[in-house]
């Protein structure tokens, strides 16, 4: 087998010497010896491609799949246009990387410039960047942001995905802050308990609009008290959702992130996914990442350059205060290429479908004896419901009849239905919950 190091055993020898080293082994004498390798790897023998394609083939077959999916949580099963899969699948954008010559890469530059514009008309907001990683790390990049030298408490609500809270909780233990959870009441951010939390140390305060519960948050009255304060105000939002609430902007919002997975990308084991994010112009300095903008080359004809990159570790070196690397290009490309397929009218069918979807789920599942809606405010397509049986039996019940159910937390089950869930299915979902239980 060859070898994978791009050089010669003469160069490899020469470059030692250059920097005063005997062997390679010299450049790990800071690795403690319990951690070095000193035998092969077990890796077994290579195969031919049909071998190699019959092993992934008996490995993918063991992954279970379910004909009827209603359960959320922060990942989502919606109706991708065939378009939406094509488009990224071209090579031009499928092998492109980060454009660190950026104006040579006029087509990826603009599909940037397209995501950009998208997520801003989708929030309101004044300019976004493309992207961070995922939806609690822009979560937690937002709260960095708003940090000031004598504001370092960051508020966050009890309402929020786990994961977010979290990570949020990772990025403050880092730098050193502190993180307060406010509690939840009625599954909604407690405003009395928002209000005393509040004092001169909070830099700024995330909301999640649905919340973790599927329920609409006082978002406007949340953030008016946050700005009261003087704190800044954060709102994770899904995207879906924004067709038909108010935008992040008419609520107040310094800043708007959330999960892009929902706007064309499947689900997977992990994503991947993208966190979008946008913000007011007083804060454009601030955000992480590349922002694209749009100008006229020297013949006077549409260009694409990268206007900001304000916090990049290749532009700051030890300055630099963002830890994204790469822009997530294709993932963006993708959410652009959804949102266009979809357009304003057709997101908002989608969003109408998952209230409706879901509200009549809600009404079958309650139906059922020992079940009931356990909080009463408005929600989107997720919801929370008590259960007769222990969590787990009735999921477990559920999947051998091949139905992904909801997921058992704290507070009972938390259901989600989309426009991919049929009156039939969410009937045969009744079905099955009373055979069960």
């Amino acid at each position: 087998m060859g070898s994978y190091v791009p050089s010669t055993q003469a160069q490899r020898e020469q470059m030692l010497r250059a920097v005063g080293l005997e062997n390679v082994m010299d450049l790990y004498r800071d690795v403690p010896e319990q951690m070095l390798l000193r035998e092969p790897l077990n890796i077994p023998d290579g195969m031919s491609e049909l071998e190699a394609a019959r092993a992934v083939s008996a490995m993918a077959a063991e992954n279970r799949t379910y004909a009827t999916v209603l359960r959320g949580a922060g990942a989502y099963d919606h109706y991708i246009p065939s378009i939406v899969k094509y488009i990224p699948a071209k090579e031009e954008f499928l092998t492109a990387y980060t454009p660190y010559q950026a104006e040579m890469s006029q087509g990826l530059l603009q599909s940037i410039f397209e995501y950009q514009t998208m997520i801003c008309e989708l929030t309101g907001m004044d300019v976004s960047n493309a992207s961070v990683y995922d939806g609690a790390t822009a979560a937690a990049e937002a709260a960095a942001m708003c940090r000031e030298r004598k504001r370092r408490v960051t508020l966050i609500s009890g309402a929020a995905h786990p994961d977010t809270i979290n990570t949020v909780r990772t990025y403050c233990y880092g730098t050193g802050d502190e993180l307060r959870v406010v509690p939840v009441k009625d599954g909604r951010t407690d405003m009395d308990a928002l209000r005393e939390l509040l004092d001169d140390g909070v830099a700024s305060f995330y909301v999640q609009q649905p919340n973790f519960f599927g329920q609409f948050e006082d978002a406007e009255a949340l953030g008016q008290a946050v700005h009261q304060a003087g704190a800044r105000y954060i709102m994770g939002c899904n995207p879906i959702a924004l067709a038909i609430m108010k935008t992040p902007r008419d609520c107040g919002a310094d800043i708007a992130v959330g999960e892009g997975q929902p706007l064309g990308l499947p689900l997977g084991c992990g994503g991947p996914y993208l966190g979008y994010m946008a913000a007011t112009d007083k804060l454009m300095r601030k955000l992480p990442g590349r922002i694209v903008g749009e100008t006229t080359d020297d013949q006077g004809r549409r260009a694409y350059v990268l206007s900001l990159q304000a916090r990049e570790q290749h532009i700051r070196r030890e300055k630099a205060s963002s830890n994204v690397c790469s822009n997530q290009a294709l993932c963006a490309m993708t959410a652009s290429v959804y949102l266009a397929a979809m357009g304003p009218d057709g997101l908002r069918r989608a969003a109408e479908s998952c209230m409706a979807h879901a509200r009549y789920a809600a009404e079958r599942i309650c139906s059922v004896p020992g079940f009931d809606m356990v909080y009463p405010g408005p929600y989107f397509h997720e919801f929370v419901t008590t259960c007769p049986v222990k969590p787990e039996k009735l999921t477990a019940g559920l999947e051998a009849r091949g139905i992904l159910g909801g997921l058992p937390i704290e507070q009972g089950i938390l259901w989600c239905a989309t426009e991919m869930n049929t009156k039939d299915e969410i009937d045969a979902l009744e079905a099955a919950i009373r055979e069960v239980c």
